[in-house]
């Protein structure tokens, strides 16, 4: 009787699971499938950076959410950190960045990729001069696998421009 009572019960346990599964709704595709929400994806990895020739930091790229967004990790040579937030909008169809560094240092760009590069500016404010300025950076990658990152800034509303940074991306061993 006892045995009876043990398996009537593991069948209405396992009915129950099963029948728990079948209203269970299936896993909703990631959104972030197409293409464009993968364009930036070469930047992906752990990669060693110089600047012109010399150690400027390491940085790590990673894809979270799904497929949905990218965050660097950025460590540089000189104790600097920082962290940014990509993602492709494809309601507004550009790719936005959001940086923040421990010095306080923000920027908040936006753009699109083309040309076999990612370009992505917009407006800052320069700490020391106090004036607005253009921040623009292009992430290109390269035939054997490096990713070229160049970042220049404006001061008088993109007539003239200023390299900030110079970087070569060389990915680190495994």
């Amino acid at each position: 009787m006892k045995m009876i009572r043990l398996l009537v019960a593991g069948s209405i346990v396992a009915a129950l699971h099963a029948a728990r599964a079948a209203e269970a709704p299936a896993a909703a595709p990631s959104p972030c499938i197409a293409p464009a929400h993968h364009q930036f994806d070469f930047w992906i990895g752990n990669w060693s950076v110089t600047e012109k020739g010399k150690p400027a930091g390491s940085n790590r790229i990673d894809r979270l959410l799904e497929g949905c967004a990218l965050m660097e990790n950025w460590v540089g040579a000189d104790g600097s950190r920082g962290h940014s937030l990509n993602f492709y909008d494809p309601r507004r169809g550009v790719w936005q960045q959001t940086w923040i560094d421990n010095a306080a240092g923000a920027l908040n760009l936006t753009g699109q990729f083309g040309g076999g590069r990612m370009v992505l500016s917009g407006t800052s404010t320069d700490a020391k001069a106090h004036a607005s300025r253009l921040d623009r950076i292009a992430w290109t990658p390269n035939p054997d696998g490096t990713v070229r990152q160049l970042w220049d800034q404006s001061q008088d509303a993109g007539r003239t421009w200023k390299v900030v940074f110079d970087g070569l991306y060389t990915r680190k061993s495994p």
